[in-house]
């Protein structure tokens, strides 16, 4: 389950679609270490009690960067599913599952537009349970000064519950 940044053993920040989750390239990298730990946040405004999703550097409401981070449920139902057969993304094979979602209550996010993945043709439908799942994508390589590393990623998307 991984996008393919990597063509012939080469490089090509043109084909990855996964952003670079390191504090020296990315304010929101704490969106991914929370992610290692299997756990959906976004931020939330400590100045107007504003809730983003996506995670923001900034309150979209009052402008504000006194943000902290808050967990989001890690299940759903699905409201509606939609399977993609053709005109796909590179690097991603048929069917590719998009769902929204309703999270339940007390969540402060209540809808979200997400990948399915594990799930066959047919198999989703309207009131279906997900659940989060986070998984590796290939590592990004990193140019800091004299020091030269690849950076371990992840990402999420929802599976079914069986």
């Amino acid at each position: 389950m991984k996008g393919i940044p990597y063509v012939q053993d080469r490089y090509s920040p043109t084909l990855d679609i996964f952003p670079i989750q390191c504090s020296e390239f990315n304010r929101i990298y704490q969106f991914y270490e929370n992610l290692k730990e299997n756990r959906l946040t976004t931020t939330k405004c400590l100045s107007c009690r504003h809730v983003a999703y996506p995670p923001r550097v900034l309150c979209p409401q009052c402008y504000s960067e006194e943000l902290e981070w808050i967990d989001l449920p890690d299940r759903g139902k699905v409201l509606c599913v939609v399977e993609k057969w053709k005109g796909l993304p590179i690097c991603f094979e048929a069917p590719l599952i998009t769902a929204w979602i309703e999270l339940p209550d007390p969540s402060p996010v209540k809808r979200l537009l997400t990948r399915i993945i594990n799930c066959g043709a047919g198999q989703l439908k309207e009131g279906s349970e997900v659940r989060l799942t986070v998984f590796d994508v290939d590592a990004h390589p990193i140019d800091k000064g004299k020091e030269k590393f690849m950076k371990e990623r992840v990402f999420f998307a929802f599976e079914p519950v069986q």
